[in-house]
């Protein structure tokens, strides 16, 4: 399989329209128009039946205290974790496509209303559910595409992985809330063959 995007090449910088937040002088970020990018893949195996497409950021700190926080800045050597920005599962086995725009266009305070989505696919909820979880006026559940917003402090360039994986079952079975590990989970034995795609992005104007 290939995937590619016409909203950013391989291993290239996520333009700030498709990020939760594009870089600010005065105030370090403000919030951006949160677009999902238009993806493609092509080279599917014969007997796909369905797709899942995984967006997450490996470049997270494992460690949250110093995050955003003036004076401070998170070292590029501090140890990472997963951040999963876009769960979505039982893609349909003649779509080759996702178009810009079509499954975000701006800020949900509280979140995106899932999972289900348009022809029977079902968005996942994506890891701003526990990162707002403690702000009363964002906390919420998180369905479908949100996009980059890393510390403006870390010292490290942020990569987000886009992966769309072809399954041999129309419906993909998850035990548990829709989340990253679970659909995780459920894909093993299911995958025929899998593609990626990686942008960069960083809110430090100093990288």
């Amino acid at each position: 399989m290939k995937l590619s995007s016409n909203s950013f090449d391989d291993n290239a910088a996520i333009p700030g329209e498709y990020a939760f937040a594009v870089p600010n002088a005065q105030s370090r970020y403000t919030l951006s128009t949160n677009r999902n990018p238009h993806l493609a893949w092509a080279e599917v195996p014969e007997h796909a039946q369905s797709f899942v497409l995984i967006c997450q950021d490996p470049d997270v700190p494992s460690v949250g205290d110093d995050v955003n926080q003036e004076g401070k800045s998170i070292a590029a050597s501090l140890p990472r974790v997963d951040f999963y920005h876009w769960l979505l599962i039982d893609i349909p086995a003649s779509q080759r496509e996702i178009n810009e725009g079509s499954h975000s266009s701006g800020i949900t305070p509280q979140g995106k209303n899932g999972p289900q989505a348009a022809d029977g696919q079902r968005h996942g909820l994506n890891d701003y559910t526990a990162w707002f979880a403690s702000d009363p006026q964002m906390s919420g559940d998180y369905y479908g595409y949100d996009g980059p917003c890393p510390p403006w402090n870390d010292e490290r360039l942020h990569r987000y992985v886009f992966t769309v994986y072809a399954l041999d079952v129309p419906c993909l079975e998850i035990q548990g809330p829709l989340q990253g590990a679970n659909i995780l989970d459920a894909l093993q034995g299911h995958v025929l063959a899998k593609a990626s795609l990686t942008g960069t992005y960083t809110l430090n104007m100093n990288l």
